[in-house]
């Protein structure tokens, strides 16, 4: 889901990169607000989590791959502003450092994996009534990283530049980010089981 450099033209690169940067300063707004020490420890270490999952990859036709994202878990367990500075850090590290996702495509990444599926985690979370958060969780991880390819498909077919058209691309990442958007469900609401045990205290609301 990493759009790489090449792949988006001039226009769609900085409408992506607008709206990030809109976000992104609102969000570090609210966290200098409000920032307590255990959310900030709690927030390096997942997004050292997150690191490591989107590093394994599978290749997909057309020139795009597939991969864990960890959005949704960031939504759920830091909220909308904390959660997206988690995963936007991870995805500004594997961008400079290690050439995952160009940075004319940051912007694009950033909309994608740092604010729909956090916000997807975090809005399902919070809609479902205290006896169903667990399906809350899965569902926010799956509709999480489906949101997100759905809308790298979008970016992806009304670029100019990239050879495939709109139906193939939002088809292709759709298709494939729902199914795996199962595992991640999985996951995700497997994950927030194991906290309500041990550390209830650590998630939202």
């Amino acid at each position: 889901m990493h759009i790489p450099d090449g792949f988006l033209d001039p226009l769609t690169a900085l409408v992506t990169y607008a709206v990030s940067i809109i976000y992104a300063a609102y969000a570090f707004y609210r966290v200098r607000r409000s920032k307590k020490s255990e959310e900030i420890v709690l927030a390096s270490v997942l997004a050292a989590g997150i690191f490591a999952a989107q590093m394994l990859n599978w290749p997909l036709p057309g020139g795009t791959s597939l991969h864990f994202v960890g959005g949704a878990l960031a939504g759920i367990l830091l909220g909308p502003w904390l959660g997206f500075i988690s995963v936007f850090l991870v995805l500004l590290v594997q961008c400079l450092v290690f050439h995952d996702g160009g940075i004319t495509a940051l912007g694009a990444n950033v909309f994608n994996m740092a604010i729909l599926d956090v916000l997807a985690g975090y809005v399902f979370y919070r809609l479902f009534p205290e006896k169903y958060k667990l399906l809350g969780a899965f569902l926010g991880g799956w509709l999480g990283i489906t949101i997100a390819g759905i809308a790298c498909g979008v970016e992806l077919g009304f670029s100019g530049q990239f050879p495939y058209s709109l139906q193939s691309t939002v088809f292709v990442m759709g298709t494939w980010h729902a199914l795996l958007g199962l595992i991640e469900g999985a996951i995700t609401s497997a994950v927030v089981s194991y906290i309500v045990k041990k550390a209830p205290h650590l998630l939202m609301g």
